[in-house]
């Protein structure tokens, strides 16, 4: 309906996103009726969200003109954000930017550096950041799941944690168990990705592979490549990371500091 009153393009795109944005607006005006009040991250996600990949927009058409050995400062940027994004995320645990950078550059960075070296990922401009963005994004979003289910665990069981320590239980041993609990957990969107590849939901990448006239096969086969990527970058950024954290737990005398916040 909307390709009958707006031009195709730029202002097809806006009448397009504004109706996305309305129906958002209606959720959160639903969720508000419920006493679940999310306003104003709502609202400024949606402006900071379209703002964003306007600009990002703006920027790809002028880094497309330009040498591929470009994209390593783009993905760059991109993981110095993605950390600071998922420390945010991770609040009261200490060295979690420190922590979160680390864990993405190296589990996301490998798994690019690798995937190019191999010609799965094209090392064109056109190609490595679309899909460095997106494993980028996924170890991000891993991450700060897996940094907060660390100290959501390690916080409720203090006790249990304190106990071994006076028994004389290394510290990495006494938080063994929550390491583990917040790597499975941070894991458990990405294996449930995987397992309704094609069944629950056909990703973009495909999609758009199809239409533009790809062999749906291949299209499929591909996105598969993606979705395993996302898999490995994710669960290699979250071992990084919480093996990271765990000294960050603990003070220089192997006494427990990561402790419930007051309030």
């Amino acid at each position: 309906m909307l390709a009958q009153f707006f031009n195709p393009g730029i202002p097809l795109g806006l009448a397009q996103a504004g109706a996305t944005a309305l129906l958002a607006l209606g959720v959160m005006l639903l969720a508000r009726q419920r006493q679940i009040h999310v306003e104003r991250e709502t609202i400024f996600s949606l402006l900071r969200g379209f703002l964003q990949i306007i600009a990002v927009g703006l920027v790809l058409v002028l880094l497309l003109r330009g040498s591929s050995w470009t994209s390593i400062f783009v993905l760059l940027a991109m993981m110095l954000t993605a950390s600071s994004i998922s420390a945010r995320r991770a609040k009261g645990l200490p060295g979690a930017l420190q922590v979160s950078f680390y864990g993405i550059s190296l589990g996301a960075g490998a798994i690019i550096i690798i995937m190019t070296a191999l010609g799965v990922i094209d090392p064109t401009i056109t190609s490595i950041i679309p899909v460095g963005s997106m494993i980028i994004a996924n170890s991000m979003n891993a991450n700060a799941l897996a940094l907060e289910r660390f100290r959501a665990e390690v916080e409720s069981h203090v006790g249990f944690i304190e106990a071994g320590l006076a028994l004389g239980a290394d510290p990495g041993v006494t938080v063994q168990p929550y390491v583990q609990a917040a790597v499975k957990a941070s894991l458990i969107p990405r294996i449930d990705s995987l397992r309704s590849l094609g069944i629950v939901w056909i990703p973009g990448i495909m999609a758009g592979m199809v239409l533009s006239g790809a062999d749906p096969v291949y299209a499929g086969i591909y996105q598969f490549v993606i979705i395993a990527m996302i898999y490995a970058s994710s669960g290699l950024t979250t071992v990084i990371s919480t093996l990271l954290i765990r000294k960050h737990a603990f003070s220089a005398a192997s006494q427990l500091s990561l402790r419930p916040q007051a309030g």
